[in-house]
């Protein structure tokens, strides 16, 4: 941009300078010639014209002949000396027939007056044209209601010519309507024409930006992304449909209006957050899908809040009609585990025929809680992931659609946090569609007082995601929208913005009543002609289709609907098993439970884990200079692999390393864990000689190894948290691990750990073996990094204190299968939380010996104590991976007792302390604990496991 900025600051009034080299012309100018003429007689070069002069300037740098012949003339004489006021009439004469009719048409002789107006106006018009291209949006017909505009300012731009009186602005007059112009490059309104009338250019300017679809895309800081998107709506006649594609609208529109109808007519008192007032999301939804699988989709996964969730999950996902009217009895007996979530919460996964393109396509939709825009980044590592498993660099293959209401689009943060990942290289899925679902309201809370941006998409203009606002009772426009939305995102691989300006017919719910907070906007919305009807009533006048066709449609989808009623009178039990989101296919048995209940010894021979320790302590490419402190480093994960121990470092990397041999993905996320927060990590070495040299010797382990994926993130926990989850989801073959810079900063997070980690097994059916790795200990840091709140998770650790599991054969993985917080390598997931080391990372006794390691020996032998249910009825013993030493025990138990780290290591490594120290009660709450353990859960049996 520097070379941009100094051409406009030398064009002005003082002079014009023109520098040039040609082979990096496009650049940057070399020579610098400063003309005798000055700005007094050279107007035109002033002010705002110096602009478009300079657009010209490089796009004649570019190519001499995408310019006008006469500015191709001008340019060449000013670079040969001539000043600006005679560069361009040098060579009259040869100027081009098109070039004489021009200056016929605006009565100008061929004068240097006459021509430097001529400049003048074209400048102007330029102008102009941007003016629609940055502002249009804000007077375009958004809202279908006539009420609010949709940047809240009912202010019209200054430069928008709306009045004849407001040519003035640019120095142009009504006499001048009917003068033609030169079209500049940036546009494409003329179509095949290269020249319009001012007439027929603000014409055509008004119905591209002003009218029921409003653009924002003038901050994208790419001319080629500016440029397609220019194409795409200012080229005349390129919204047009053929009969059939019309016919198909109205009959997707008929299923999504005709549904709702249905469930109000069947359950007028009960809540559903329909989609009245948006039905045209409906075949939206559908459009994106089908242009999607033309284009190559395969996957296509999404994420959205409840309003419309069930007209989604019955015209879009193809969720059987019986199975979601069924869910309104109450009488429904629940015959999978768990408490189950209102059906407006639940998710679905389904494999079907695309009838636009005859080709497979898997529609997923994840099951999120009431708290909205939570299930954004878990969308996204979802995609990711089946992304990652297939190969798909590209994204061509898998792609994520996020629905959004415009309130919480606006107000919740993880929003933000989710864009910000969008062009990270571990988390990136080459673009997102976002669909908007824009209420215009947020419950009873008017978008004025919800919102300081003029639009609830604003936060997408961050990453540069181009915006397309349109009025949703324009089916048409809406559908054009989303075609072009899907193209872009296959084109340029970025998140896009679909905004579908609505209303909501009803309240917030089906029982509430909006008329006590926006009875103006309710007074209108009950007056409002439904969507389906306008557009129906538009393809009869025009022929596409006829009365009886419409009335058909509409009695055989309703025909439809009283048969799966009838049929959802006889489901008895409710299968949540049947709503899951990412079904793993040869997991779990038939009925959904595990295959078997017995861990098998984990152990790993002895050469291995030399081979992995020799391998974490070496650098694998030649000629890569590390640093001197890391060199002292891996000497000492050498010395260690000899002395055939591990402290933490070392544990976790023998772990990991032997699942790659297993052909186990592993992925770590989170801040700063390449390094590791403490500088006891190193998973990813920088040469310090050679700029983005890197190296993860890792994945030099073995030669068919699966891959580690260890990735810094952004400085986020919320939306990192959710995405690691989301990954999670896709298999239940790899080792998904989350780590927190600081435990206590889980508290960022704390929705994806109550609303998706925690419950999303009672909830949905959804196991999930993702780890989380929170740093932790009470070694006088100070509250700030010395809490990750144990005690949150040992009070969410199972709901029924009344539950013992029965002693057997397989007691202790039972216990584990019973709980809600879980363990790695088991037959099935849960979840797993470890408060890792800080001072114990070096602490000289906190080692462990290979021989607790070797084949043979128990995963339990190391395990970390994760979990105490608060109701006391048993002790979650749970491993990390399987090899990991347990010094998160020391760690917890340290934070629970407020007893020094140093004592409960010696109590727990055998070496008793000599005398209690002056805080002796301190020695006998561990005492006490002791007695406790030993007496309610039958510590002893497995005292040799745990300890």
């Amino acid at each position: 941009m520097s070379h941009l900025r100094f051409l406009v600051a030398t064009l002005k009034p003082h002079g014009i300078q023109f520098l040039v080299k040609q082979d990096v012309a496009r650049k940057v100018f070399l020579q610098r010639q400063r003309y005798v003429s000055s700005g007094a007689t050279e107007p035109f070069l002033s002010g705002s014209n110096s602009n478009y002069v300079e657009e010209m300037y490089y796009t004649w740098l570019e190519n001499p002949k995408s310019v006008h012949k006469s500015w191709d003339l001008f340019f060449r004489n000013a670079n040969a000396g001539a000043p600006p006021g005679q560069a361009y009439q040098t060579h009259l004469p040869d100027l081009s027939k098109s070039r004489a009719l021009l200056f016929q048409s605006h009565g100008l002789a061929k004068t240097p007056g006459k021509a430097e107006k001529l400049v003048e106006d074209h400048l102007a018009v330029q102008s102009l044209i941007r003016a629609y291209q940055i502002r249009g949006h804000h007077v375009a017909q958004l809202d279908p209601l006539g009420i609010l505009d949709a940047d809240l300012d009912s202010f019209v731009p200054s430069d928008l010519i709306t009045t004849i009186d407001k040519l003035g602005l640019y120095g142009l007059h009504e006499s001048d309507l009917d003068k033609v112009f030169r079209l500049p490059t940036i546009t494409f309104i003329g179509g095949d024409e290269t020249a319009l009338s001012l007439r027929e250019i603000i014409k055509r300017l008004e119905n591209t930006y002003c009218q029921h679809i409003g653009l924002e895309f003038m901050f994208i800081n790419d001319v080629e992304q500016c440029q397609w998107i220019r194409q795409k709506f200012e080229t005349p006649g390129v919204m047009k449909f053929t009969n059939e594609e019309k016919r198909t609208l109205l009959a997707r529109l008929v299923r999504s209006m005709r549904f709702e109808d249905f469930l109000a007519r069947k359950w007028s008192s009960e809540k559903r957050f329909g989609l009245e007032g948006c039905e045209v999301m409906i075949p939206a939804l559908k459009t994106i899908i089908d242009k999607s699988s033309e284009m190559g989709a395969e996957y296509v996964i999404m994420g959205m809040p409840h309003r419309g969730r069930l007209n989604v999950l019955a015209n879009v996902i193809r969720k059987e009609l019986e199975q979601i009217f069924c869910q309104f009895d109450p009488k429904l007996e629940a015959a999978d585990e768990g408490s189950g979530d209102v059906k407006y919460h639940l998710g679905m996964y389904h494999e079907r025929i695309n009838r636009a393109t005859n080709k497979n396509i898997t529609l997923s939709l994840v099951a999120n809680p009431s708290h909205l825009e939570a299930v954004n980044p878990v969308v996204q590592g979802k995609t990711k992931a089946e992304q990652f498993y297939r190969g798909d660099t590209e994204g061509k293959k898998v792609m994520s659609i996020l629905l959004h209401g415009d309130a919480a689009f606006a107000g919740q943060g993880v929003v933000y946090e989710t864009f910000h990942l969008s062009d990270l290289p571990s988390y990136t899925t080459n673009g997102t569609i976002h669909v908007v679902v824009n209420n215009q309201i947020g419950f009873t809370t008017d978008p004025r007082m919800a919102r300081s941006s003029p639009y609830p998409t604003d936060v997408a203009r961050v990453v540069n995601a181009p915006i397309f606002h349109v009025n949703a009772d324009d089916p048409e426009a809406v559908m054009y929208v989303c075609n072009v939305a899907v193209e872009w995102r296959n084109t340029f691989n970025k998140d896009v913005v679909v905004d579908l300006v609505c209303y909501r017919r009803r309240g917030h719910n089906e029982m509430d009543e909006p008329m006590f907070t926006q009875p103006l906007m309710y007074k209108q919305i009950h007056k409002q002609v439904p969507v389906l009807k306008k557009y129906a009533d538009k393809l009869i006048a025009d022929g596409t289709v006829t009365l009886q066709e419409f009335e058909e449609e509409i009695a055989k989808y309703d025909k439809i609907c009283e048969e799966a009623y009838t049929r959802s009178k006889d489901k008895k039990i409710l299968h949540i098993k049947h709503w899951l989101d990412s079904p793993w296919p040869g997991f779990f048995n038939l009925n959904g439970e595990p295959k078997s209940m017995t861990c098998p010894p984990t152990g790993i021979p002895e050469d291995m884990l030399n081979h992995i320790g020799n391998g974490a302590s070496s650098v694998p490419l030649e000629g890569f200079k590390i640093h001197g402190g890391l060199s002292r480093i891996l000497k000492g994960r050498l010395e260690m692999t000899k002395n055939r121990v591990v402290d933490w470092a070392l544990g976790e990397y023998m772990a990991f390393g032997s699942l790659l041999k297993e052909g186990i993905h592993v992925r770590l996320s989170g801040q700063d864990v390449e390094r590791g927060t403490f500088s006891h990590r190193h998973h990813v070495l920088h040469d310090q000689e050679v700029d983005k040299r890197t190296c993860v010797p890792m994945n030099h382990l073995w030669e068919q190894q699966a891959p580690y994926t260890v990735c810094n993130s952004s400085l986020s926990e919320y939306g990192v948290l959710g995405f690691e989850l989301g990954f999670a989801m896709a298999s239940p073959n790899a080792l998904v691990c989350w780590e927190a810079q600081f435990g206590d900063f889980h508290n960022t997070a704390q929705c994806i750990i109550d609303q998706f980690i925690s419950s999303g097994q009672a909830k949905w059916v959804r196991h999930n073996g993702i780890v989380l790795l929170l740093p932790h200990g009470m070694e006088g840091m100070g509250p700030e990094h010395s809490s990750a709140r144990p005690e949150r998770f040992l009070q969410m650790s199972n709901d029924d204190s009344d539950a013992y599991p029965e002693f057997s054969a397989d007691f202790e993985v039972s216990q584990l299968y019973e709980c809600n917080w879980i363990v790695i390598l088991l037959p099935f997931r849960k979840p797993l939380i470890i408060f890792t080391p800080k001072s114990l990372l070096r602490h000289p006794e906190a080692k462990s010996s290979f021989d607790e390691m070797v084949s043979g020996r128990s995963s339990y032998k190391c395990c970390e104590l994760t979990s105490i249910c608060m109701q006391s009825q048993y002790i979650l013993s749970t491993l990390h991976v399987r090899i990991l030493v347990s010094f998160s025990v020391l760690s917890l138990l340290s934070s629970l007792l407020s007893t020094p780290l140093s004592l409960v290591l010696q109590r727990y490594v055998g070496r008793e302390p000599a005398a209690a120290p002056a805080t002796g009660n301190k020695n006998a709450h561990l005492v006490s604990l002791r007695r406790f353990l030993d007496t309610v859960f039958n510590l002893e049996a497995f005292e040799g496991k745990m300890f």
